[in-house]
């Protein structure tokens, strides 16, 4: 099913707060501050990079879940660092360990899973739904 998909896998993604990531930007607040869904997909983007290398040919992930706390406020212009970390696999399902930082430490954690799937069959599935 997957080449060497194993604990321990991991990958770091760094992005500016910039003003479209802005809680008022997005509409998840009113400050302009870092909006929790961009960091949550920060957070899922790590994951999802990190076992491309790991599938085989006509395979991707989807997300399943994601249960986050975000602990800490990082204002417009800083940086942003996530980092997500393969810490269960099941089968085809998968389960990662996300933080996520800034300067002053840590702004984000929890866990995400994601779920191998054939590429094809999946979008066959949706779109005749």
């Amino acid at each position: 099913m997957s080449k060497e998909l194993s604990r321990g896998i991991s990958l770091e993604l760094t992005e500016e707060v910039t003003p479209d990531k802005t809680a008022e930007a997005i509409g998840s607040g009113m400050l302009p501050v870092y909006a929790t869904p961009a960091m949550i997909a920060l957070m899922e983007n790590c994951a999802c990079n990190s076992i491309l290398d790991h599938l085989e040919d006509g395979q991707g992930s989807v997300g399943i879940s994601m249960n986050v706390e975000h602990v800490s406020a990082t204002a417009e212009g800083r940086q942003v660092r996530a980092v997500a970390t393969l810490d269960e696999v099941d089968g085809r399902r998968l389960v990662f360990r996300v933080e996520a930082y800034d300067d002053a430490g840590l702004i984000g954690k929890g866990t995400h899973e994601r779920f191998i799937i054939n590429n094809e069959r999946f979008l066959e599935k949706a779109k005749s739904k």
